[in-house]
């Protein structure tokens, strides 16, 4: 897949089968538009292209409202994006001034002078322009003109799978794994740093790796006991997961803290990815690390014993 950083320097792609969007999560109702996108342009003699924006139009729009937190990184969404076939992803910087280009400026210059639109492929509810003020009429109406196709994902088929982003997040806040997985397609993941903790887990027999997520709009799950898996460049091994405060510990700043099963290796100071399986339990305060260190070991037989069903 190539990256194109903006439209300007787009050389022609031949039978551009083309969509657009955030595309946050890479999910099954985007799998269902990125598999129809792969359909067409195989059928044409092709190449697939999506156009998307980044960084995400309500973190433009809204500079201080903090409440939007992200399913996936640009590199993320970009790898998710390779997999399922995009040929092309062309990266649009958003900013306030873009977010004023009229629908049909955009039609003109974006899909159809540096894009060369050949086919479009959209969802009912796909929205553009100023005040997002574009949409499917907009782009039918404009299609002959500029000499493209439009084709509509049905809102049935959306519809049927009952599936957004925003619900997503609403399971992965809540703790809900399970569910988020569901919609995805497969495991949620988060990635980060692994830097020195107070190392307060060793002193009762389970040391961790603390995970720092440098992206402040990646969205973290709730707080509590997660079964995970821990990838690294070469391997992936099963975990514990804590995320919280340690309130058993006097714990103040929020922490993710992994228990890498049968595991002891030095890996500060390098880049480690977790998958979530399931929850386990919420975070809670106990009255010593003695009764910790007994619900820890209570957990990882609970981790052991999911993981082992995967």
């Amino acid at each position: 897949m190539k990256i194109h950083l903006g439209t300007e320097t787009i050389h022609e792609i031949k039978n551009s089968v083309v969509t657009a969007g955030t595309f946050d999560g890479v999910h099954k109702g985007h799998q269902q538009i990125l598999s129809r996108l792969r359909e067409v342009a195989d059928k044409v003699n092709g190449q697939t292209v999506l156009i998307t924006y980044w960084p995400h139009p309500r973190l433009v729009l809204n500079p201080h409202d903090n409440s939007l937190l992200l399913l996936s990184t640009f590199p993320e969404k970009a790898n998710l994006l390779e997999q399922y076939g995009v040929d092309h992803l062309v990266k649009i910087p958003f900013t306030a001034e873009f977010s004023q280009m009229a629908p049909e400026e955009y039609i003109k210059v974006i899909l159809s002078e540096r894009v060369k639109t050949h086919r479009m492929i959209i969802g009912y509810d796909h929205r553009f322009g100023k005040d997002r003020s574009g949409g499917l009429e907009e782009l039918k109406a404009f299609a002959p003109k500029y000499d493209f196709e439009v084709e509509e994902i049905p809102r049935h088929d959306i519809d049927e799978i009952g599936i957004s982003s925003t619900k997503i997040r609403k399971a992965l806040e809540s703790g809900d794994v399970a569910t988020a997985n569901k919609y995805l397609g497969r495991s949620y993941s988060i990635a980060g740093k692994v830097v020195h903790g107070q190392k307060k887990g060793r002193s009762i027999g389970f040391p961790t790796a603390n995970i720092v997520v440098k992206e402040n709009y990646k969205l973290i799950p709730a707080d509590g006991i997660y079964a995970v898996k821990v990838c690294n460049k070469y391997k992936k091994f099963d975990g514990m997961l804590n995320i919280g405060h340690r309130p058993t510990v006097g714990g103040e700043n929020k922490t993710i803290e992994v228990n890498i099963f049968d595991f002891n290796e030095d890996i500060y100071d390098t880049e480690i990815s977790i998958e979530f399986i399931d929850h386990i339990r919420n975070e809670v305060k106990f009255e010593s690390l003695e009764a910790l260190k007994h619900q820890l070991e209570e957990d990882e037989k609970a981790v052991r014993s999911r993981l082992s069903k995967r």
